[in-house]
């Protein structure tokens, strides 16, 4: 029998009802009724072209056939709780994967990180510098962060409104348009290039030009006084997201994680 055919569901009712002789307490122990314990068992003897069980005067009893396959079954069921343990291995660890973009990372997620770690200690952190989609079996990856619109395809919650803010230097600055891939351009061509918007805010902060810059990543330093506002902030459709595909989503680390960066 190919294993894509194995009766796994009939299977497991067979192992409840021999251990307890009993399709009522098998019923219990599967949160089903004792009619669908019966149904299963029927289904299985209908497809091993044998009887598993006969009742008698003193109840239920196993047949030669049903005994002879038991302790295998048994067995088989043990090596799937192994297997289930050794998947689930990875889950419980301490271990964290983050792929982020680079000056993400730098103006706000390394401090609330270290901030986790102070309260998790054993936790550690791999992260990755990524302003793209990241193939996230490939990466191993356990979350990403992204500038986007939306989770896509994946499971995900956004970290704040989607809002840009247009930041210079506190005192005075160069009128110069700073550009960064992925910035909402103004008229003209502009006059400075950056790889990212994190650079541009430190341009920004010494003079060199204006940035327009998302709010988020702005907020630390518009705080600090490094940099000023040169207008009021502009919603946007683009936003900071936390994503995962369901798998590393459901992970109770990945959950754990989500709900600190989300308080704070």
């Amino acid at each position: 029998m190919k294993r894509t055919h194995l009766p796994l569901n009939g299977l497991r009712v067979l192992d409840a009802a021999a251990r307890h002789l009993s399709f009522t307490k098998a019923a219990d122990e599967l949160a089903v009724t004792p009619a669908a314990v019966g149904q299963q068992i029927r289904a299985l003897e209908d497809m091993l072209g044998v009887v598993l069980f006969r009742r008698t005067p003193k109840g239920l009893e196993l047949t030669g056939e049903g005994l002879a396959g038991l302790d295998a079954l048994r067995s088989g069921f043990l090596q799937f709780e192994e297997a289930v343990r050794a998947m689930q291995a990875g889950q419980s660890s301490n271990a964290l994967t983050i792929a982020a973009p680079r000056d993400f990372t730098a103006k706000w997620l390394a401090k609330r990180l270290a901030a986790y770690s102070k309260n998790n200690p054993d936790t550690r952190f791999n992260l990755l510098a990524a302003d793209d989609d990241v193939d996230f079996t490939e990466a191993n990856l356990d979350l990403a962060i992204r500038l986007t619109q939306g989770p896509g395809d994946h499971e995900g919650v956004r970290l704040a409104p989607g809002a840009f803010v247009i930041v210079a230097a506190p005192e005075g600055g160069a009128d110069t348009p700073v550009s960064w891939p992925g910035c909402p351009v103004n008229e003209g061509e502009p006059a400075l290039r950056l790889s990212d918007a994190g650079l541009a805010i430190d341009s920004a902060a010494i003079g060199l030009g204006h940035a327009n810059v998302p709010h988020l990543l702005a907020e630390e330093d518009l705080a600090a006084g490094r940099v000023r506002a040169v207008s009021n902030a502009m919603d946007s459709a683009l936003a900071y997201w936390l994503i995962a595909p369901l798998p590393q989503w459901r992970q109770k680390k990945v959950r754990a994680l989500v709900e600190a960066l989300m308080a704070g």
